[in-house]
């Protein structure tokens, strides 16, 4: 059985020009901060990946650190700061916001006073795509890095933060971008490695694959990748709902990531979908992944006025650029085929009910 996988906002594969620029890395013997030639060679590398990944952004390079991941970068810039945030924040940024602003029931957020809250860009499980207000302290980016186009310089935000495996990237690699004058106080104390921001010897690896899949990212959407996968995504909504009369689609009221399909179905746990189309063969998630397999609802759909006992009932279906309308077909062909089987055992229970 060929498995089609569909969980592109967990993990994006590994892009070729990644594993070409990460085996390119690994003949670079010396380390970033020594001052002999191998020393040099290494930092003129890291710095070229610096700019390549600022130049992604539309940023510039002395306002990007790297770190491990999004989730290092949110605690670099939010620890301590007690901003104010919505509760369809990833859990990296609710660990140190309080998730006090309102959000309607299109997934979209209202934020009084920009200075002090954090806004994410985009959902990674409906796709709701936010207008960052002018101001703003920091933007989780990750989700929108490398699907829709934007530049950090001209967001007029303070700060926001990126991951590379988004993006066909490796895993265990991020970046925090910074205005120039905001201050960040280091977390990771130690060298003076990332201008004092965060000790440590850099990925150099890690780091010129994020260099790599950035610019593949952007050259993706300089081709007009996202209404490829925009219309894929749109197929995929027509033909589940042309059959299933109980689906919905939250967050479908709202500009959304052009890859994501949040699809919910009252009285048919996320979980049990998941199972379902893993075994027919489709890799797809029940949210975030960084929170599956935990048993509540989803912060998420709740904060968008779904009631607990049904934010349980979606799944996430995430695509990319490599992903074929076949691929789409095939899986809304398995959900539909799954979703019959459902609603007859369901029509069974309830007339073994009324007997």
């Amino acid at each position: 059985m060929e498995r089609v996988y569909l969980d592109w906002n967990a993990t994006a594969p590994l892009r070729p020009e990644t594993r070409e620029a990460m085996r390119a890395a690994m003949e670079i013997v010396g380390n970033p901060s020594s001052v002999h030639a191998e020393g040099r060679a290494a930092k003129a590398a890291l710095e070229q990946a610096r700019e390549d990944v600022a130049a992604a952004l539309g940023a510039e390079g002395a306002d990007v650190i790297f770190t491990s991941g999004a989730t290092e970068a949110a605690a670099l810039v939010l620890a301590g700061r007690g901003l104010a945030c919505s509760a369809v924040e990833h859990a990296a940024v609710l660990a140190w916001c309080e998730a006090v602003l309102d959000t309607d029931a299109a997934g979209l957020v209202t934020v009084s006073d920009p200075s002090r809250a954090a806004l994410q860009m985009a959902n990674s499980e409906t796709g709701v795509l936010q207008d960052l207000p002018a101001g703003l302290a920091v933007s989780d980016l990750t989700q929108a890095f490398g699907k829709v186009p934007f530049a950090f310089n001209w967001l007029g935000i303070q700060a926001g933060f990126v991951s590379a495996h988004k993006l066909g990237g490796p895993r265990g690699t991020g970046a925090l971008v910074v205005r120039r004058g905001t201050e960040i106080e280091a977390r990771i104390k130690g060298g003076g490695q990332e201008q004092g921001r965060r000790a440590g010897t850099e990925n150099l690896i890690g780091i010129m694959g994020f260099a790599a899949a950035a610019k593949a990212a952007q050259n993706d959407l300089d081709q007009g990748i996202g209404e490829k996968v925009s219309h894929l995504r749109d197929s995929l909504m027509a033909a589940l709902e042309s059959r299933a009369e109980m689906v919905t689609f939250p967050g479908r009221e709202a500009r959304r990531l052009p890859n994501t399909l949040s699809i919910l179905t009252p009285g048919w746990r996320g979980e049990t979908q998941v199972m379902q189309m893993d075994l027919a063969g489709f890799a797809v998630s029940a949210g975030s992944a960084c929170s599956s397999g935990k048993v509540r609802p989803s912060s998420v759909l709740t904060a968008m006025g779904i009631a607990p006992e049904l934010a349980g009932d979606a799944i996430r279906v995430s695509i990319g650029p490599t992903t074929e309308a076949r691929d789409v077909m095939r899986f809304a062909e398995a959900w539909l085929a799954a979703y019959d089987r459902w609603r007859q055992r369901d029509d069974r229970r309830a007339t073994a009910g009324r007997v």
